[in-house]
């Protein structure tokens, strides 16, 4: 019988650019989308080596309405163990079972007759990048800042790092004091329905929740008070909270477009400093960096990575307006704590 091909194929490429260094990638300088295409795909998966003038570069691209950030790091380090195991096991084997709410058909109907309703396609507009490098010194000072400002124990060190950025766009931005601006953050909704679901659940169970505030407010106050309404937006999505979301949705399904997810007066975390990014390994030693790719970028978005040297320390991949960028790369509030070692 001839061989059967996979209905959804994942793909494998090896293109060569012996003329780019790993420093280039690295420095996330502007580069030809010809680059900018190796790193980043429009299938729903893909795996990338990019062979490079003194290294490799590894990427791998997910349709993000497939999965999340929890489930590809999960898959990339089930395929870091594969390779170290010569292929005899995987230690956490993905959940593929359904999580579906009760008494919903898992079915969902989209009131669109056709593709170019919901189908938004990718537009390059100029935005500057840069990461920041907290160690994990300064994350315990962020930390116990927040908490002691406001009296308590329960903000946690990324909420005090999103907090600190939250202000610190905020002033870079120079809006006027009366302006509402939000923070959001995209979290993993597994621990927190009832009952649980698996740490391995191969999906995309996350949702959006934000803190909110005037200009004014959030200048005024200091990182405690900001941390604390991202704390209080986090604590409050509970099961209930999050099966409420859900059905509202399935009675009036939607495709959000970027307009919906971004905006001028937002801040928008995304990935988490948790996942286990340099412990996966094929053999080349620990990776040198890791970095996202150029889709779902705003002015505004921050991406959160563990750093390097790990012990708590974090890498902040921040992209703003060029102007923006001028202003916060002098935000005195900002700098103190990335001069701490």
């Amino acid at each position: 019988m001839p061989r059967r091909e996979p209905q959804y194929p994942t793909y494998l490429t090896h293109p060569t650019y012996l003329y780019l260094s790993i420093r280039f990638l690295i420095l996330i300088t502007p580069f030809a989308m010809t680059v900018t295409r190796c790193l980043c795909y429009p299938f729903r998966y893909k795996r990338n080596v990019t062979e490079l003038v003194d290294g490799i570069f590894i990427g791998c691209s997910f349709n993000h309405m497939v999965t999340d950030g929890t489930s590809l790091w999960h898959f990339m380090a089930a395929w870091s163990e594969i390779f170290r195991s010569g292929g005899q096991s995987v230690s956490r084997p993905p959940v593929f079972k359904r999580w579906v709410l009760d008494g919903y058909d898992p079915i969902i109907n989209l009131p669109y007759n056709h593709q170019d309703q919901f189908i938004e396609r990718f537009e390059n507009q100029t935005f500057k990048e840069r990461f920041f490098s907290f160690s994990s010194t300064a994350i315990s000072k962020l930390k116990a800042t927040a908490n002691s400002e406001c009296n308590t124990r329960k903000i946690s060190s990324l909420q005090a790092v999103i907090a600190l950025l939250w202000r610190c766009i905020t002033r870079a931005r120079c809006l006027p004091h009366d302006c509402e601006i939000t923070c959001s953050l995209m979290f993993s909704t597994r621990a927190r329905l009832n009952p649980p679901l698996s740490d391995g659940y191969f999906g995309n169970p996350v949702h959006i929740v934000g803190g909110k505030a005037t200009v004014g407010d959030l200048l005024a106050h200091g990182l405690g008070w900001a941390a604390f309404r991202l704390h209080e937006a986090v604590i409050n999505h509970d099961d209930k909270a999050i099966k409420e979301e859900v059905e509202s949705w399935i009675k009036c399904p939607v495709i959000y477009k970027r307009i919906h997810l971004f905006g001028a007066n937002l801040v928008r975390a995304a990935s988490s400093p948790r996942f286990d990014m340099y412990g996966c390994e094929f053999g080349l030693g620990k990776a040198l960096a890791v970095r996202s790719g150029c889709t779902n970028k705003c002015d505004g978005k921050i991406t959160m990575h563990p750093g390097r040297e790990g012990g708590g320390s974090m890498d902040v991949e921040v992209c703003l307006l060029p102007e923006y960028m001028k202003n916060i790369q002098s935000d005195q509030e900002l700098m103190s704590y990335l001069m701490i070692d």
